[in-house]
């Protein structure tokens, strides 16, 4: 079973900056790419920004200049500095991976975490 711990969410006003944090635990032999998604109400889920093992990153239009993601792979955590925060940013964030359990298989499995909120205030 492997399990995602997201910390970092909150409330902050309009040009702050918020860092979240997401920790994979359990049966992880590797992890290949560590994503955030958010969802805003009303909204689909959209990806924010992605990373892989080899620390290639990739980010929505909408947050680049602003967002920066990054990863600690000894810790199988992922980070996401969130910066120059705007209203439209609200949402819940989700951390999600792709990871394998073990060395002999070649299937990677894909979990996410339960959220955490981000509220920016005008």
């Amino acid at each position: 079973q492997v399990q995602l711990v997201e910390s970092g969410g909150g409330l902050v006003q309009a040009g702050g900056s918020l860092r979240l944090s997401c920790a994979a635990s359990g049966s992880i032999f590797s992890i290949n790419i560590m994503n955030w998604y958010r969802q805003a109400p009303g909204k689909q889920r959209e990806l924010v920004a992605g990373i892989t093992s080899g620390g290639s990153t990739n980010c929505a239009d909408s947050v680049k200049g602003r967002f920066t993601i990054s990863r600690d792979n000894a810790k199988n955590t992922v980070y996401l500095q969130m910066n120059s925060l705007k209203p439209e940013d609200t949402a819940v964030y989700y951390c999600n991976i792709n990871y394998k359990s073990s060395y002999s298989t070649n299937t990677y499995f894909e979990v996410w975490g339960q959220g955490t909120l981000v509220t920016v205030s005008s």
